[in-house]
């Protein structure tokens, strides 16, 4: 199978970096993996909803170039499903199973996603009601991903 991480921004912080190359590494085990880093739009202080509508939509014609049609979408949003691990592990197998071969996992930028992003989604996921760093997201993800592998093929996991 193969995951994508398609994400606006780049990452700035070495420890977040160390982060990522240690999680995609472990992942190599279990898929191929890639992350796609589109631009972020500046977005100004007390920025109007319509200046902030312009960020994400501006976000979301970057994000949207790399969108594969055979791929299953999952959005990352506040107002997503909320998953236990194991739960997201069911839901990564049951794709596998159904026959899907290519997961793209979208992480918006500090204001959200795009609507035409949103409405592209096969899935919307939480990991909280709570805010967090698009660029920790990331590093939260691919934890979850390789939790999820782990989940899959029975081997153990810190609970």
């Amino acid at each position: 199978m193969k995951i994508t991480i398609l994400t606006v921004g780049k990452i700035k912080e070495k420890y977040l970096k160390d982060a990522i190359a240690e999680y995609s590494k472990r992942l190599g085990k279990y898929s191929k993996l890639e992350i796609i880093e589109v631009a972020d739009e500046k977005t100004v202080e007390n920025a109007s909803e319509a200046e902030e509508e312009n960020v994400r939509t501006k976000e979301a014609e970057r994000l949207l170039k790399y969108i594969k049609e055979d791929a299953y979408l999952i959005t990352l949003e506040i107002n997503g499903k909320q998953l236990s691990s194991e739960e997201f592990a069911e839901r990564i197998e049951m794709l596998g199973v159904r026959g899907v071969s290519h997961i793209i996992f979208v992480i918006g930028g500090s204001i959200g996603l795009g609507q035409e992003v949103i409405e592209k989604s096969d899935y919307a996921l939480s990991f909280s009601r709570m805010t967090f760093p698009h660029q920790l997201m990331r590093v939260i993800l691919l934890e979850q991903i390789y939790r999820s592998f782990r989940i899959i093929r029975g081997e153990p996991y810190h609970k």
